[in-house]
């Protein structure tokens, strides 16, 4: 290729239209770069239209203290990152409030997630940059081990080249492929729900391995919570409407009876659990303090409380408030767990912690669970994204397999792994902060 015909290239072809390839895309548009965006969906904004918080540790003591197994130097850039990627929110015009604590371990902003994709596409557009929704990459455009581009789908089912000095990998993770789901999490991931767009089904990661990418660290994991079993995640509303944050003040029991995670650790981090148990279905049990400060409680600061079970009783799960711990033996055989078994597991559990010995830690509520009713709704996990994906390094530039970095592909957002490894502190932050990255490194080179 000649450089005549090289300067004539878009600097950046930028794969998946989310939160990562919109922040890149746009970034790297303002600053005076040509930019093609291809996203697969019928629109821009993959599962950051669903999503309305960029948050993430406060500093980098947290960071490694919630994500031990995670990457350190990838998790120092998202921390320092942190503050100029709100500095960019707010730069294009999108609404971003003052910072609030998120979960027990966080602080970030609510974000109008809407107006930002809005203000992203129109930065695009308005630079002369090219956007194509409906459309699907192909292959990568190879030439003698840099990647050129890519060969894309037309929603027309034309095929389409289009070269660039960069390429980025962007396209949401693959959360909704059950084969990769079963391959890469855990076999009963094949069958679990998906509560993100449906679009993010690993092509970026195919792409990547297809070019020499490293694949992340095995047993990474996935981000999501628990549902009701059985209750179809229909519509994006629900995703939020039946997750059962309040898990972290329960206790959950396998269809076995057992208790097998401390479940205070985290509710993404139950759910991740869950799947490698028997049918991936748990019982989540709650008391009426649970019920009271958490159930019908709020889960972020600043959004308006909801009472989660009756949400969830409305749309048909598998539910029951039992008076006291007696009726557990009551419980429909057809639900499939030892009602008996589980009581004692309870009374067990409340006269150890009212000594002081909780089972299985309980480090974050360890007060024993005696105060009826109880609230009882049979669970599963649900998959929002996933953690392992390609291995990128601080710049977001992809690594080889042969050593060094794959020249002219970059990664961000849930294409990435090493990040975390069965852990998580935010999800849109990564994707922001990491998209800035590859928009300076397209911009540097």
């Amino acid at each position: 290729m000649n450089m005549a015909a090289d300067h004539a290239l878009p600097d950046l072809l930028v794969i998946g239209a989310g939160m990562a390839g919109l922040t890149a895309a746009a970034r790297a548009a303002r600053d005076g770069a040509r930019v093609v965006l291809v996203e697969r969906g019928p629109a821009v904004g993959g599962s950051a239209a669903f999503a309305g918080f960029i948050w993430t540790t406060p500093d980098y003591d947290g960071m490694r203290a919630v994500n031990p197994g995670g990457n350190p130097q990838l998790g120092r850039v998202l921390v320092d990152g942190f503050a100029d990627g709100i500095d960019w929110v707010r730069s294009v015009g999108a609404d971003c409030g003052p910072a609030v604590t998120v979960v027990r371990y966080g602080r970030g902003h609510p974000v109008d997630t809407n107006g930002y994709i809005r203000a992203c596409q129109e930065i695009v557009r308005a630079s002369g940059g090219e956007i194509m929704t409906g459309t699907r990459p192909l292959s990568l455009l190879l030439e003698d081990g840099v990647v050129r581009g890519a060969t894309c789908v037309l929603p027309d089912g034309k095929t389409r080249r289009v070269e660039a000095r960069w390429t980025l990998l962007a396209t949401g993770g693959f959360q909704a492929d059950p084969g990769l789901r079963a391959d890469y999490i855990h076999p009963q991931a094949r069958d679990i729900q998906l509560r993100s767009n449906p679009h993010s089904t690993g092509e970026g990661l195919r792409l990547g391995l297809s070019a020499s990418a490293v694949f992340g660290k095995s047993g990474a994991g996935f981000y999501g919570h628990l549902v009701p079993a059985g209750v179809p995640l229909a519509d994006p509303s629900l995703y939020v409407e039946l997750a059962l944050y309040y898990s972290e003040h329960a206790l959950l029991f396998n269809t076995n009876g057992e208790r097998f995670v401390d479940e205070t650790a985290a509710d993404h981090l139950t759910a991740m659990a869950l799947v490698s148990q028997p049918g991936a279905r748990g019982l989540l049990v709650g008391d009426s303090v649970t019920y009271r400060e958490w159930i019908t409680g709020t889960y972020v600061e600043g959004i308006p409380p909801a009472n989660t079970f009756e949400a969830c009783r409305r749309k048909g799960a598998r539910c029951a408030v039992a008076e006291d711990l007696s009726e557990f033996d009551l419980i429909p055989e057809d639900w499939g767990y030892p009602g008996p078994k589980i009581r004692e597991a309870i009374e067990a559990f409340n006269l150890a912690a009212r000594d002081g010995r909780p089972p299985r830690g309980r480090e974050f509520d360890p007060r024993p669970l005696d105060e009826p009713p109880y609230y009882v709704i049979d669970a599963a996990p649900a998959i929002t994204f996933t953690l392992g994906g390609l291995l990128i390094d601080q710049q977001a530039r992809v690594l080889s397999s042969l050593g060094g970095v794959v020249p002219g592909l970059l990664a961000a957002g849930s294409d990435t792994g090493g990040l975390y490894h069965r852990a998580y502190a935010g999800g849109l932050a990564p994707a922001l902060v990491f998209g800035l990255a590859a928009a300076r490194t397209a911009l540097a080179n």
